[in-house]
């Protein structure tokens, strides 16, 4: 265990910088997971309410990722290297509906 005051508190900054991550990231895999289960859903049987719930996860999954690179969670490459998963996944639901 540290000695030193400043390395005290950068223990407990990393603790609490390593649980607002992990709170990000579990939420934007469970958040991506959902919406690429209401695509499938979306693909398998066409309509608009399956659509129009596709697009609703779609849209917290995006707020979401948003976030977490703006707090520094995710680079932003991941991020929109996520986002565009998504989205190309719902085009081609979308396109053979």
């Amino acid at each position: 265990m540290a000695n030193i005051k400043s390395a005290l508190k950068r223990i407990q900054i990393a603790e609490r910088n390593r649980l607002r991550n992990k709170s990000y990231k579990s939420a934007v895999k469970t958040l991506s997971k959902k919406a690429f289960q209401a695509i499938e859903a979306c693909a398998a049987e066409p309509s608009d309410e399956a659509k129009s719930e596709a697009q609703k996860y779609i849209s917290e999954t995006y707020s979401k990722i948003d976030k977490a690179v703006k707090t520094g969670v995710f680079h932003r490459n991941t991020g929109a290297r996520k986002k565009a998963r998504l989205a190309k996944e719902f085009k081609q639901a979308t396109a053979t509906a």
